[in-house]
């Protein structure tokens, strides 16, 4: 049985994508929409483990402790047979990102203090800063660091140690020797206090309630004993079955007690009640957990029987995680190939957080680095936009997943129902001018990494003409389409002799149109040309737009009345003298 010593809480960094969402318009600048998915080859969201290093650099690995403070990979090891001119036994330390050996303190005092070579079958504490209390065959209880020479050690009295695990206080640890757990001081190794149960195998420290957890196997019983007095408490009744023990771990954050027995983990709250059972496949058998604070996670090792002649046996163990608070599974299980107890027990240790949690194989004398990974997941997506024309449009994405997912942009041109890539659209932005052509098309983008693929909502891309006004058209003057339309100008007064008042209509400044001076060919005629000026297609309310060049219109028709008037008169002369000379 291998003990696991509970990690610190923290959070570990994780990558993760942080891309815009946006669907804009540089002409209007509409805002975008609210985080949204159209699917995805798993939940959004979804977390699971990969493997992604094997390090085979510490012997055969017995027991793993990721150190809380130094982040240090520590492992006891065994020596490996097939290695006869090496000793590969002892305390190693790694680099956890890529298994490189820092140190070996392969020396520890026997039973007489000498030194000697020593491997390391359990580790039971982390010492403040860097370093490991460990257990060392057959009674020696050792500490050291990375860069130890040689180990710190002394021998507990009587019979060999079957078990042991962190103390009460920093200054102790607790062993127990069959049937006898004792309290040990860790520089000393002197026995502090004693009790002699009917049996035992193994056993936690749930130093928070003061409480110690000791099971007994053979007889299907655990002992809740009481740090205060050392003396059992309470027994609580076990299932029944075959005899095979895994582990007793405590989770330090409710006091629930984990024992793996047989093919199934069965959990007991901190009162010795049941909570539940978990469960394996075919024949695995759970030999390891931790407990993650950060995560509020159980990691649990289950390693297959190794024979492949029993029902269920495939020689692959994995990996399972739950949450505590339900004993549900938090991830897909991870198969791992090849683990199996006849080799002996895994280990685990997880990194604050579980961004990596690191398995011992013992068959291929090797460590199994694996890394959390989690699917995309949209948290912006885009929303339908109206633009015009010739309107450069620029899509952006936002989601967020580790390892950092990578994006593409799609497009449908049958309202969903298919969707293709959009050729070199592989970047968080993507931005193009719309055409009519574009109208009705429906974008997306699509994230994709280890864990799994997730796309974002569609929005819908309407494209229209430009709004344009034409103004109309004078005589003798053409109409322009402008914003707005300027002053025109009136006839000029003709001569007695000759001058005409009016003129053609021109080109207004700004979109109106105004009239120009008419040429003179007429004697005593006003206005020979068309007087008068035509508003081009400004906003004709608008003040200094195409209503001062109504003007122009306004003088034309006085002019034309002046004319009208001096012809009646004439014709009013011309009778008075006939009347006379009658």
């Amino acid at each position: 049985m291998t003990p696991r010593h509970p990690l610190t809480p923290g959070r570990a960094g994780a990558a993760s994508a942080a891309l815009a969402l946006v669907l804009a318009s540089a002409a209007t600048g509409s805002p975008v929409s609210a985080a949204g998915g159209e699917g995805a080859d798993v939940p959004q969201g979804t977390v699971a483990y990969r493997s992604v290093a094997r390090f085979a650099t510490a012997g055969k690995p017995r027991d793993l402790l990721l150190h809380p403070d130094s982040k240090k990979l520590y492992v006891g090891s065994d020596d490996l047979p097939e290695t006869a001119d090496v000793n590969e036994s002892g305390l190693h330390v790694l680099d956890p990102a890529d298994g490189k050996v820092r140190s070996t303190v392969g020396q520890a005092p026997g039973p007489t203090g000498t030194l000697g070579r020593r491997a390391v079958r359990q580790l039971l504490a982390p010492l403040p800063g860097d370093g490991a209390v460990f257990l060392y065959p057959l009674r020696g209880i050792g500490s050291a660091k990375d860069g130890d020479a040689a180990a710190a050690g002394a021998w507990v009295p009587g019979a060999a140690v079957t078990h042991a695990t962190a103390g009460l206080t920093p200054s102790t640890v607790l062993v127990a020797q069959g049937p006898v757990l004792s309290e040990v001081d860790i520089a000393t190794a002197a026995v502090k206090r004693s009790v002699t149960l009917e049996g035992g195998d193994g056993f936690a420290v749930d130093a928070a309630r003061g409480t110690v957890w000791f099971t007994d196997i053979g007889n299907r019983r655990m002992y809740r004993i009481d740090a205060a007095t050392f003396q059992v408490a309470a027994t609580v009744e076990l299932p029944a079955g075959e005899g095979f023990g895994g582990f007793t771990e405590v989770d330090p954050e409710t006091g629930a007690v984990w024992v793996g027995l047989d093919s199934a983990v069965v959990v007991h709250d901190a009162t010795g009640k049941r909570l539940g059972t978990l469960r394996g496949t075919g024949t695995d058998m759970p030999r390891a957990a931790v407990f993650d604070a950060a995560t509020h996670e159980a990691f649990v090792v289950w390693q297959d029987a190794g024979d492949t002649s029993q029902p269920g046996s495939d020689n692959d163990g994995a990996l399972t995680v739950h949450r505590t608070r339900d004993l549900q599974e938090a991830v897909k299980p991870v198969v791992l190939p090849g683990t199996h107890v006849q080799s002996g027990s895994a280990a685990v240790a997880v990194e604050p957080g579980g961004a990596a949690v690191f398995v011992s194989d013992p068959v291929a004398a090797r460590i199994i680095r694996l890394e959390r990974s989690t699917s995309p997941r949209v948290t912006r997506g885009p929303a339908d936009r109206s633009v015009t024309a010739g309107t450069e449009v620029s899509l952006t994405a936002e989601a967020e997943g580790t390892p950092r997912p990578t994006v593409a942009w799609q497009v449908s041109t049958d309202a969903g129902r298919t969707w293709q890539a959009v050729a070199g659209a592989t970047s968080p932005t993507y931005t193009f001018t719309a055409a009519l052509s574009d109208s009705g098309r429906r974008y997306r983008a699509e994230f994709s990494n280890e864990a799994g693929v997730g796309r974002s909502a569609a929005a819908t891309l309407t494209v229209t003409i430009p709004h344009t006004t034409t103004g109309g058209s004078g005589d003798g003057g053409s109409a322009t389409t402008g914003g707005t339309g300027g002053t025109g100008s009136t006839g000029s007064a003709g001569s007695a002799a000759g001058g005409s008042d009016g003129g053609s209509g021109g080109a207004g400044d700004s979109g109106g149109t105004s009239g120009t001076s008419g040429t003179s060919d007429t004697p005593g005629s006003v206005g020979g040309g068309s007087a008068g000026a035509t508003v081009g297609g400004g906003d004709h309310s608008a003040p200094g737009g195409g209503a001062l060049a109504s003007t122009g219109v306004a003088v034309a028709s006085l002019a034309g009345s002046a004319v009208v008037l001096t012809a009646a008169g004439w014709a009013l002369m011309r009778r008075a003298r006939q009347r006379s000379t009658g």
